[in-house]
């Protein structure tokens, strides 16, 4: 976990608002959703400079953001100050009896190797109120990064040194939800224009559910 802190304040000191101000395709496709269905409050797990939790804060949802990058959650503090943030792990995060009505996660949970991914999703269904409900974005076996780096567990190469990245098929993203009612699936193209890669598509998977009293 030191070497994903150590990741992400290095990058975000050299780079600060890596990807713009701008929100993820995929943040108004989640907000569309959300919207209609009555969420008033929102947790953002790897929420980062804010550049998204911002875009829900604003359209008048209670958010609370986590993240483990330091400089980031005051580079959010500054670009929102709407958004409650948390310093610190998703691992680790105790919302001390908190429920939301929703969760939404952006290119967060398929840099966890499959034990620590299990628990972060359980952990996010015992933080949903009721019926409550969760938008996932993470990379797809589609993607051009996919294959690059040596293999670290099935379909998990370590692009960069520290990070590895899983890389889901659509099967593989349900069984992970296998808990919830999945609404919708997908495929999507997320566009970024950052650093010395310059402009390029990430191809991602996304995932709409409902988490599922019942399971």
């Amino acid at each position: 976990m030191e070497d994903l802190k150590s990741y992400w304040e290095e990058r975000y000191e050299a780079e600060e608002r890596i990807w713009g101000e701008g929100p993820s395709v995929s943040a108004s496709m989640a907000l569309e959703r959300f919207r209609g269905s009555g969420a008033r409050s929102l947790l953002v797990p790897g929420a980062g400079y804010g550049r998204n939790a911002a875009l829900f804060a604003r359209a008048g949802f209670a958010v609370t953001g986590i993240e483990i990058s330091a400089l980031a959650c005051r580079l959010a503090g500054e670009f929102c100050p709407e958004i409650r943030m948390v310093c610190g792990s998703v691992t680790g995060y105790d919302p001390g009896g908190s429920r939301f009505d929703a969760i939404y996660c952006f290119n967060l949970l398929h840099l966890f190797l499959a034990a620590d991914r299990e628990r972060i999703i359980e952990c996010w269904r015992s933080m949903l109120a009721g019926p409550g409900l969760i938008f996932c974005a993470v990379c797809s076996e589609q993607d051009a990064g996919y294959g690059r780096g040596p293999l670290v567990e099935p379909d998990t190469f370590e692009s960069k040194p520290g990070r590895p990245v899983h890389y889901f098929t659509e099967s593989d993203l349900r069984a992970h939800f296998k808990r919830f009612d999945i609404l919708e699936t997908s495929i999507l193209r997320d566009e970024e224009n950052h650093g010395k890669e310059g402009p390029h598509t990430h191809v991602l998977r996304y995932l709409f559910a409902r988490r599922d009293a019942a399971a």
